[in-house]
């Protein structure tokens, strides 16, 4: 079963897909917003081009626990893309994603210029595989934030 991961950010939404089997993410694409309508159409053309049958969308939440404004962002989005989506939309904690993507890509050497076009994709990669190495898809889904 695939899986479409998302990294949604308030300028960007970084895209990574499962493959066939629901074990290795990769990346593919970075999305540029622009409003809920556009951002919505681009997501349900990728969702068909890819495939998937569910899409698992990383949650910023604060060290303790709680939601703070990027959080309660992405739950708005959140809710409208379950309203346009066929299919499950899971939330998923994305602590420490987009610190563990910036720094891979420093320690790759590469420039910042390079780094702001690619992190997007990775933190998607990087809270894709996190939720398939949890084993979480092999079951109905839902929230797991």
């Amino acid at each position: 079963m695939k899986v479409l991961g998302l990294d949604v950010g308030e300028k960007r939404i970084g895209v990574a897909v499962s493959d066939a089997l629901g074990l290795i993410a990769q990346g593919i694409t970075v999305l540029q917003r622009r409003d809920l309508e556009y951002d919505l159409r681009q997501l349900q053309r990728l969702v068909k081009e890819t495939d998937v049958s569910q899409v698992v969308v990383g949650i910023p939440k604060n060290m303790d626990g709680s939601l703070g404004e990027g959080a309660k962002m992405v739950l708005l989005f959140v809710e409208q893309m379950r309203d346009d989506l066929a299919i499950p939309v899971i939330l998923w904690d994305e602590r420490w994603t987009t610190t563990q993507a910036t720094r891979v890509l420093v320690e790759a050497d590469l420039s910042r210029k390079k780094r702001r076009k690619v992190v997007d994709k990775l933190a998607a990669v990087l809270i894709l595989q996190n939720y398939l190495d949890s084993g979480m898809h092999d079951t109905s889904g839902g929230d797991q934030a």
